[in-house]
């Protein structure tokens, strides 16, 4: 691939790299994605062509890294594939070209300045200086206005969001506005319903580590089995108490799953059984159910076989032509 940026003379040249890549990029990219920006954004200066292969023997980078490096760079904008090869974007107009719009159009001190109150400017403040070091760029400025109008949150929710995503090591706009729209969907505009979101989430996370300790899994509940968890506290309302009903018919099976209790607590909902009580009568007339048909079954069988059946000794009788 060949790899373009513009003329340079390679004696005591340097190459540099402007505030952008450090407040945007680089919290959100790996070692490895980082090391082969930086050898390519080398190589762009002075026109240079490498083979991918070539590429991950002077990295020392297995073939596959490279390729996916290079994915996330195209991904994000670092880069751009053209016929010959790659060109090495310029981070400056990118930034520039996400503030040419009309409602993020404005600069970080008149967004302090129209915002609702002297706490949103503080809040605002308070995440540039906390997660930032106190130099924010100007899209972020941006963003957390927008974030302020699509999702109504209050101050506090607004600095707890940052922070959450700091504690996951993904300060990225993308990933920000994925957990901004999850709480948004789960109704949370104030601390209080954060919190009260908080709960729920934890009492989720107790239950499912008991149920995965009770199947006798060595792992966390996958992303899916953490769903149907949720669903059955949740959206059908039931306890541990019921969830264990279920999970104590699983014993005769050698590879429990998910879909299998999911079934079986979906019959009891469809029946609108909501307590554990409920739940014992009706399993206990389901099994007294199939006892009677068992035994009907078993009756009919043995008064068949015990029915006396004719017994013909002179079959002569039914041939008409004999003489």
């Amino acid at each position: 691939m060949r790899l373009e940026q513009g003329d340079a003379s390679f004696i005591f040249s340097t190459i540099e790299l402007p505030d952008i890549f450090f407040t945007e990029y680089l919290s959100q990219s790996s070692g490895d994605q980082i090391k082969v920006y930086l050898y390519i954004l080398f190589l762009s200066k002075y026109g240079k062509e490498i083979r991918l292969n070539d590429l991950s023997k002077k990295l020392n980078l297995p073939l596959k890294v490279i390729q996916d490096a290079i994915k996330y760079l195209e991904d994000t904008g670092l880069i751009t594939k053209r016929n010959t090869g790659y060109i090495v974007n310029n981070l400056q107009e990118i930034e520039l070209h996400k503030l040419y719009h009309p409602k993020t159009a404005l600069s970080p001190e008149q967004i302090l300045e129209n915002s609702k109150n002297k706490y949103r400017a503080n809040a605002i403040e308070t995440i540039s200086n906390t997660f930032f070091s106190g130099v924010m760029s100007s899209s972020w400025y941006s963003d957390i206005d927008l974030w302020f109008q699509k999702y109504n949150f209050d101050e506090e929710v607004m600095i707890a969001l940052f922070q959450y995503c700091f504690d996951h090591s993904a300060l990225h706009h993308n990933y920000i506005e994925t957990v901004a729209s999850a709480w948004a969907k789960n109704q949370i505009k104030t601390f209080s319903d954060l919190e009260k979101y908080y709960e729920k989430q934890e009492k989720i996370n107790t239950i499912a580590k008991t149920i995965s300790k009770k199947l006798g899994f060595s792992r966390q509940l996958s992303q899916y089995e953490q769903a149907y968890v949720e669903k059955w506290l949740v959206d059908y309302g039931y306890s541990f108490d019921i969830i264990e009903i279920a999970l104590k018919k699983t014993t005769s099976k050698a590879n429990p799953n998910f879909d299998y209790i999911d079934r079986i607590l979906s019959d009891w909902y469809d029946h609108k059984l909501k307590t554990a009580d409920e739940i014992q009568k009706y399993l206990a007339d389901m099994k007294q159910k199939s006892k009677d048909v068992a035994n009907m079954k078993k009756n009919t069988a043995t008064n068949f076989n015990n029915y006396e059946q004719r017994l013909y000794e002179n079959l002569d009788q039914f041939y008409a032509n004999k003489k």
